[in-house]
């Protein structure tokens, strides 16, 4: 009882102050204007509407602003998945996908083109969810994929510690993946010289990372393309699923 009474010792001064303010005004009311009868009629009218009045603070008013709160954390995750995948997820998938020995028999289902809808995007989503995804361990530059994850550790660190991501349980599960596979290459004095035996173990890792940062990315996508047309241009451009995407436009 004293802890919650101490959690909201100013609400509670607050409300006692204001029920003082009140009685106050009242009583000065009664005393000097002596309109006993027209006051407490008052006072029972207003003690009537109190149950509509809470109803319309604690109910109509809350649910506002609590849309309204879910609205700016949801932009904040967007934000955060929008430099996610600028510093590390556009890269990163480019490379895997290059060792997916599979993948130049559906690439052309991933080139994302400036009309497509939201029904492209639904039906790119269920394509990449049942897609058999493949790496061979020994095309990947393991020596490469680890300096550039040790390079961006500290900022995949900083993601895991937002607060806002909590809340997006698939990307939460894609960076653990990414930043599990930098401690598995980091802890590897030279990952250009490992036997087939731990290849076969980091296939199942790459296999993680790439699987998750596939049906992420169209998420993302579909994100830019609903919300930023301006951002949705270049992230076209870069399509880590095309070969010979470039940013610069050409005619």
């Amino acid at each position: 009882m004293e802890s919650v009474i101490r959690r909201y010792s100013w609400q509670l001064k607050l409300g006692i102050v204001l029920v003082c303010i009140s009685i106050h005004i009242f009583t000065i009311k009664i005393t000097v204007l002596a309109n006993t009868q027209d006051t407490m009629n008052y006072i029972f009218n207003s003690l009537g509407f109190l149950p509509i009045s809470a109803f319309l603070v604690t109910l109509i008013l809350n649910e506002l602003f609590s849309i309204r709160s879910r609205k700016q954390r949801l932009e904040k995750l967007n934000m955060a998945i929008e430099t996610f995948y600028s510093e590390v997820g556009t890269e990163l998938l480019a490379y895997l996908s290059d060792c997916d020995p599979g993948l130049d028999e559906v690439r052309n289902h991933l080139m994302i083109t400036g009309d497509w809808t939201d029904n492209d995007f639904s039906g790119l989503n269920s394509f990449m969810s049942g897609y058999t995804y493949d790496i061979d361990p020994r095309k990947v530059d393991l020596n490469r994929v680890s300096g550039f994850l040790k390079e961006r550790r500290n900022f995949l660190l900083r993601l895991l510690e937002n607060p806002v991501l909590l809340e997006h349980q698939s990307f939460i599960e894609t960076l653990r993946t990414v930043f599990h596979l930098t401690e598995e290459l980091n802890r590897r004095r030279d990952p250009s010289s490992l036997p087939d035996s731990d290849l076969d173990y980091l296939k199942g890792d790459l296999l993680r990372v790439y699987r998750n940062l596939a049906t992420q990315w169209v998420d993302y996508m579909r994100h830019l393309n609903g919300n930023y047309p301006y951002l949705f241009s270049p992230a076209i451009r870069t399509n880590p699923f095309d070969q010979n995407a470039s940013v610069i436009v050409r005619g």
